[in-house]
């Protein structure tokens, strides 16, 4: 009796340890995928990529693949290789299983997931979003585009009802509103000389994108985003520095943000968007993600080559985790 009550422990121990998933954590500056044990702060394997560098990644809904673009050897609006892959990685094998070409150099840079199960995807040089489907994990399918009118569309939120994209537009300082349903492009928002990074709130009320040239991210009224192009609705949040990669929390109070000159990450109150909470973290933190069931941040930094681990009740840093070269972007796969 009791060696099978201890063999039922056991398994309840591995069940709760299988259900926290794997963090999938972008080395742009070793050009491979890092895949992570969360709880036990380990890094269980690293994945090489197709050449050049992945900036940022995306997992599959049931968690057992991951989209990397492979973006090129430069910086947004910089010259260099422009990337033409998009790698298709086993989280549970560790290997590259499949690689998308584009046939031609398009930068492509964010993976996101629709609530569609469709894979959107910027390729920033055609100026447009890429929609892929991808019923069968393994082998995408590109099933349209949608125009982005716009250069350097560098990264994308989607709405959580799907019906609306929005792309930050780095150097035109500008976001672009996507109809995602029917694939084409509503409007052309100008926000700030320039702009980086971008999310939605939970309700879908607001778009957060940091102004790229000031200490101050933008929280633009959604209703009001094309109904007065010129004068969009904009609430102004004064920050320490200038703001990076955030993430809303599931419960829709919070956007946490990494400030990356100050070596800090703030979490921002939706309801007053006014900073609540700072905390410190390892060097250049670079981009936030939050665990779906709300309990902790993830921030990852790029020159300490870690990743923080944030408790979300005490708002405190309770692990790092040694990743690689140029740690960027990240991705839950649960």
């Amino acid at each position: 009796m009791l060696r099978g009550m201890m063999l039922l422990g056991l398994l309840g121990a591995g069940a709760m340890a299988q259900s926290q998933g794997h963090l999938l954590v972008a080395q742009k500056g070793e050009q491979s995928l890092a895949i992570v044990d969360a709880g036990a702060g380990t890094v269980l394997g690293n994945v090489k990529e197709s050449g050049f560098t992945g900036h940022e990644v995306v997992a599959s809904p049931n968690g057992k693949f991951a989209y990397v673009p492979i973006y090129g050897d430069s910086g947004v609006g910089k010259p260099g290789t422009n990337g033409s892959v998009m790698d298709v990685i086993e989280v549970a094998s560790q290997k590259v299983v499949n690689s998308y070409h584009f046939n031609h150099g398009v930068r492509p840079h964010c993976a996101v997931i629709g609530p569609d199960g469709l894979l959107y995807v910027t390729t920033e040089l055609d100026q447009t979003v890429t929609v892929f489907d991808i019923s069968d994990p393994r082998q995408p399918k590109k099933i349209g585009t949608i125009p982005t009118g716009s250069e350097q569309s560098h990264m994308l939120a989607i709405s959580p009802d799907g019906a609306r994209g929005y792309t930050a537009n780095v150097g035109p300082g500008t976001v672009s509103v996507l109809d995602l349903k029917a694939r084409k492009l509503l409007g052309v928002v100008k926000v700030a000389e320039h702009v980086q990074r971008i999310a939605v709130s939970r309700d879908g009320r607001w778009v957060f994108t940091s102004d790229a040239a000031q200490p101050r991210l933008a929280a633009i009224q959604t209703y009001g985003m094309l109904s007065d192009r010129a004068n969009p609705n904009i609430k102004w949040i004064s920050l320490p520095g200038l703001g990076y990669g955030g993430a809303t929390t599931p419960d829709g109070k919070w956007f946490v943000l990494p400030i990356e000159s100050e070596h800090q990450v703030v979490a921002i109150d939706i309801a007053t968007m006014a900073i609540a909470h700072t905390i410190d973290v390892p060097e250049l933190p670079q981009e936030v993600i939050i665990r779906p069931d709300g309990k902790f941040a993830y921030v990852s930094s790029s020159q300490a080559e870690q990743v923080a681990e944030i408790d979300l009740t005490s708002w405190k840093v309770t692990k790092t985790i040694k990743t690689g070269k140029g740690t960027d972007g990240l991705a839950w796969a649960k």
